[in-house]
């Protein structure tokens, strides 16, 4: 992730026309009919409830509408988060959007259900000619390029400055041993279905499914001495009445009173904690914690989220056409600006309006030093959201104690790889 820092810094890259003609396999490449006579198409198109309601979607669509007069559109266009997307599209492919927004994780799933197309032409070379090299393997899957990314999806610290400062917030022992009011919480635990929780296993150096999270064959190995530390760790984390716990009080209902120090969340939920604490509220990486005697820098989950498009979609042409329009460097900025999602258009993340933002400045900083490649294969997938969810709702309900630990362990090292 080292690599993702310098990649958007780099200097500005040309991006290459859409248009152009269709690859030997008959998928994406986003060339438009000819001849004068405009193609009557439909477009149904999912997003999220937020690019409906700042006007993104519309705007996007007028405009795409307005350069490509060679078809008449008639736009559908539904409310889909790009968390629900897989589970929306894999109900029935056909009846699916044309074009779609979805998280980086679902894309081998995706794959193999041959629900989504292979983008390649000038699609293609658009996107690894203006990304890093880590964002685009978050759109990649065998070699080959199935999505175009148009943010980065990874999550970072908050904090509330009357409560906690920058020699404060370098570690979670640190956060903690802050000395603050009885009805104050010093840290908000949440694990996100496991997307949070990661960082600590991660963090200590544990992997599920190898290094690169694809070499099913390496297992999972939180069950030895180092996995049984970390969970050890979070037991008195969890336990501890200076930590708020997720689903039992609010975050914002937390730091609207000043009683809470640190939570981790993402950029989509800047403009809410701004608008609570205004200059009040802090942003750093994720710190480090020490579950065993060294100090170790926690890692979040790196993935991005993607523009797709059905591979049953009856007007291929339009639909890429339309998702490489969406996922551009203009339209990037654009969404940064009614939305602050971050580009991670190589050209868009190096604009000044992006790089002096502190917002994207603590993104691209925690992409760079505090976070690592979220694994992206269907077995992944497939488990690791269901049973690594049950270690901190089991720590919490006293099913998973140091006693137990061990066993724990092993049950869901298990259910990862039977």
């Amino acid at each position: 992730m080292k690599k993702l820092l310098v990649a958007l810094l780099m200097a500005s890259m040309a991006v290459f026309g859409l248009a152009g003609c269709g690859d030997n396999n008959n998928q994406g490449d986003g060339g438009s009919q000819t001849g004068g006579v405009a193609t009557d198409v439909t477009l149904k198109v999912w997003c999220p409830q937020n690019q409906v309601d700042t006007g993104i979607m519309e705007q996007q669509q007028k405009a795409f509408a307005e350069a490509h007069p060679e078809y008449n559109i008639t736009w559908v266009t539904e409310i889909v988060g790009e968390d629900k997307c897989q589970e929306s599209v894999l109900k029935d492919v056909g009846a699916a959007a044309d074009v779609f927004m979805f998280a980086s994780d679902q894309l081998p799933s995706l794959v193999e259900a041959g629900a989504i197309a292979k983008l390649g032409g000038s699609t293609e070379t658009m996107v690894k000619e203006t990304n890093s090299d880590a964002v685009i393997a978050t759109a990649t899957v065998d070699g080959s390029l199935y999505a175009i990314p148009f943010t980065h999806n990874t999550f970072f610290m908050y904090y509330d400055k009357t409560l906690l400062g920058e020699a404060d917030i370098v570690s979670l022992e640190k956060i903690m041993a802050k000395q603050t009011a009885d009805n104050v919480y010093n840290f908000y635990f949440e694990s996100a279905g496991g997307w949070k929780l990661g960082a600590y296993y991660y963090g200590a150096g544990l992997r599920v499914f190898g290094e690169d999270g694809n070499d099913l064959a390496a297992g999972v190995d939180w069950n030895n001495a180092t996995g049984v530390a970390v969970t050890n760790y979070l037991i008195d984390l969890i336990n501890n009445p200076k930590c708020a716990y997720d689903g039992e009080i609010s975050v914002s209902e937390l730091a609207g009173d000043h009683r809470i120090g640190a939570w981790f969340d993402g950029a989509w939920n800047y403009d809410l904690y701004k608008g609570i604490l205004g200059d009040d509220l802090g942003m750093a990486t994720i710190p480090t914690f020490n579950p065993d005697g060294k100090d170790r820098q926690l890692l979040g989950f790196y993935g991005s989220k993607c523009i797709g498009v059905n591979a049953k979609s009856q007007n291929m042409g339009a639909a890429v056409a339309f998702a490489a329009f969406l996922g551009n460097e203009e339209n990037q900025i654009l969404r940064y600006q009614l939305s602050a999602q971050i580009p991670c258009n190589i050209k868009a993340g190096e604009s000044e309006e992006v790089i002096s933002n502190p917002l994207a400045a603590i993104v691209i900083l925690e992409s760079n030093t505090a976070s690592v490649a979220q694994p992206a294969n269907s077995t992944f997938s497939a488990r690791y959201w269901t049973y690594a969810n049950t270690i901190p709702t089991e720590i919490r309900s006293k099913e998973i104690t140091k006693d137990n630990v061990q066993e724990k362990l092993d049950t869901f090292v298990k259910a990862m790889t039977q």
